[in-house]
């Protein structure tokens, strides 16, 4: 029989999209100030896996992932699904089209998971509003894809940066374990 626990911690993500490349750094400074400092971050990626978001995004548009230091609990996110959807209203045109797109998700040892307002087959409830994606899983070394997964999540410049992001999490959680059960 399964016992209940308290999950572990997990590392935040965010990705970033806009064809407006002043917004990236000034936004990246809003997300310091609510979420703590970054430890990994994309350089500028060309996003041309798909033209859905160029009605609302503009042409040329480009992505940037963020990889933050502080670990979050993972029900953490369904918060901040939201408190990064008020930054997008923030920044909104007049006509109440965005100007950026922002992505959260965390990755654990086993899995990428990013949220969603949208449902679908594959993705489950998680509470408030929120749906979650186990988007990548890790098998062999290295995060893979599912039959679901986006298109650019498949890409090897993006499972490149999470498998970083991962090296550094398995750091950080191997210190939050030996403090945790350092005085057994």
């Amino acid at each position: 029989m399964a016992i209940p626990h308290i999950p572990q911690p997990v590392k935040l993500i965010i990705g970033m999209l806009s064809s407006k490349v002043s917004l990236f750094d000034e936004v990246k400074k809003v997300l310091i100030n609510l979420f703590g400092e970054i430890d990994l971050e994309t350089e500028l990626i060309n996003f041309s896996h798909t033209d859905y978001y160029n009605d609302e995004l503009g042409e040329g548009i480009k992505r940037k992932f963020l990889s933050f230091t502080n670990l979050i609990q993972p029900e953490d996110i369904v918060r901040i699904k939201h408190v990064v959807t008020d930054i997008e209203i923030k920044y909104q045109k007049g006509d109440k089209r965005r100007t950026i797109n922002l992505d959260p998700g965390y990755i654990t040892l086993s899995k990428l998971v990013l949220v969603t307002y949208k449902d679908y087959s594959h993705r489950v409830y998680i509470g408030d509003k929120v749906y979650g994606e186990a988007t990548l899983r890790f098998v062999n070394g290295t995060f893979q894809p599912h039959e679901y997964t986006y298109p650019d999540y498949r890409s090897q410049e993006y499972v490149n940066f999470f498998n970083k992001v991962r090296e550094i999490y398995k750091s950080q959680l191997k210190k939050f374990m030996s403090k945790t059960f350092k005085n057994f």
